[in-house]
């Protein structure tokens, strides 16, 4: 079901046809960058936390971390992982195929800075085992509600 909801909204936009299907697991970025043969930093890493009750997910390059005084500075509270078996429930896809696309309502969805490093990049599709290719503009196209972040960079 979460493949087909991530594939519904990706068909408005006509970019249904860039879906990956692997044979084996794509839910690690390491697992990822392998089977699509790219860098690691081109695969989006996609977090879901709990922020004063509510759901949001945070996109990030593959190889980016999230650093915890910067999203304390920014959402006023510690970073809070939604829990593992609830993240399907929480969010609409299961772990390890967490992506923007076909998500519950009541998530909201940020970028984090990391994934301007690259033109493309590859979010899961939904389930352990799927991807996307797709540009950062096409990405922010077909995500209408994001909101650009910074969680993953110092400033100097």
């Amino acid at each position: 079901m979460s493949l087909n909801n991530a594939k519904e909204h990706l068909k408005t936009f006509h970019l249904e046809n860039r879906i990956l299907l692997f044979e084996e697991t794509s839910a690690t970025v390491e697992e990822a960058a392998k089977r699509i043969n790219c860098q690691e930093s081109e695969i989006v890493k996609t977090l879901a936390f709990q922020v004063k009750e509510s759901p949001i997910i945070i996109l990030m390059a593959g190889n980016a971390k999230c650093k915890n005084n910067l999203f304390k500075q920014l959402f006023h509270e510690k970073a809070k992982m939604i829990p593992y078996e609830k993240v399907e429930e929480v969010i609409g896809h299961p772990p390890g195929g967490v992506c923007p696309f076909g998500i519950n309502d009541s998530v909201e969805i940020y970028f984090d800075v990391s994934l301007k490093e690259h033109q493309t990049v590859y979010p899961a599709c939904g389930t352990p085992n799927s991807a996307v290719k797709i540009s950062i503009i096409e990405l922010e196209k077909v995500v209408p509600n994001h909101q650009w972040i910074n969680v993953s960079k110092e400033e100097i």
